[in-house]
């Protein structure tokens, strides 16, 4: 891996690139957002911490030998190793003298950031990840640099979000095969997601128990041990549910939001639902409309 050589700062302990980005309001109703993105190349007495961060920091190896501490775990660090800082936990890494680290490194936050660190296996249970091919990753994180630096100005909210998940599907690619259980999540979650995205397009809960991979009455059993009622109530809570919302604010008739849920008649809509609220659709509508 070739060593850049335009970095821009440098003290006691090491060469730094670095640029800081100032997210955007609708960065920040994003799942993550980028805070700052870099590179650097140790001196032989770089030593960082013991400290905490505010953010989540990803860090990537692109030479050298280093030792990294987090959660009381110690991990040897070596070229296409990925490690990760989490927020407010004690962390500490050095660098081996005779073999300085040169890293890339990307700091981020908002509410899924622990989701996407997922996507490519990593969890404060498990901050580290050995010899993946990060050359992809690289490739976009120099790009995403270079863009950065050549403006004046901020590049565009849009362009940050692009790049900044674009370094993410890179990893994906790598660190699937590895990690498509704690990507994936269980199968029970499975078969919840799907109920949760489709319960208004005409499944079945065998659909959905096929779609999670296992068959129907083993799904059920354990649906109803994990949640404490069965996946049939489970999908016309959803639907009746959006039935609410629907009679609460829109114009709709009863019959479109009989079928905009999944319900293949009026009659059966309204059975359902006068059972699940105490009160008809019409009743319902009459008492509770906001528009």
């Amino acid at each position: 891996m070739s060593i850049d050589t335009d970095y821009t700062k440098e003290d006691h302990h090491e060469h730094l690139r670095v640029h800081f980005f100032t997210p955007s309001t609708y960065e920040k109703s994003s799942p993550a957002w980028p805070i700052r993105l870099g590179s650097n190349l140790a001196k032989s007495n770089y030593h960082i911490g013991p400290r905490t961060t505010a953010y989540y920091y990803l860090l990537i190896v692109l030479e050298g030998r280093g030792t990294f501490i987090q959660n009381g775990q110690q991990y040897d660090l070596t070229e296409g190793d990925l490690y990760c800082l989490f927020p407010q936990v004690t962390h500490e890494y050095w660098t081996d003298p005779e073999a300085p680290l040169h890293k890339m490194f990307l700091a981020f936050d908002g509410k899924m950031a622990l989701e996407l660190l997922k996507r490519i296996g990593l969890t404060p249970q498990r901050p580290h990840l050995s010899s993946i091919d990060i050359r992809e990753a690289v490739a976009v994180i120099r790009s995403f640099l270079e863009k950065t630096s050549a403006d004046s100005a901020e590049t565009s909210d849009l362009i940050r979000l692009a790049d900044f998940y674009r370094i993410f599907a890179a990893l994906e690619r790598q660190t699937l095969p590895e990690n498509v259980q704690e990507r994936s999540g269980s199968w029970l979650q499975r078969g919840l997601d799907y109920m949760e995205i489709h319960y208004a397009d005409g499944i079945t809960i065998e659909e959905v128990a096929r779609h999670a991979g296992v068959g129907r009455t083993h799904f059920s059993k354990k649906f109803h041990e994990r949640y404490g009622h069965t996946p049939v109530s489970h999908m016309q809570q959803l639907k009746l549910e959006e039935a609410r919302m629907l009679l609460e604010q829109t114009s709709y008739s009863l019959s479109e939001i009989a079928h905009s849920v999944g319900y293949p008649d009026l009659f059966s809509f309204s059975k359902a639902f006068k059972k699940h609220t105490g009160l008809p659709p019409k009743q319902y509508r009459q008492q509770h409309r906001i528009l």
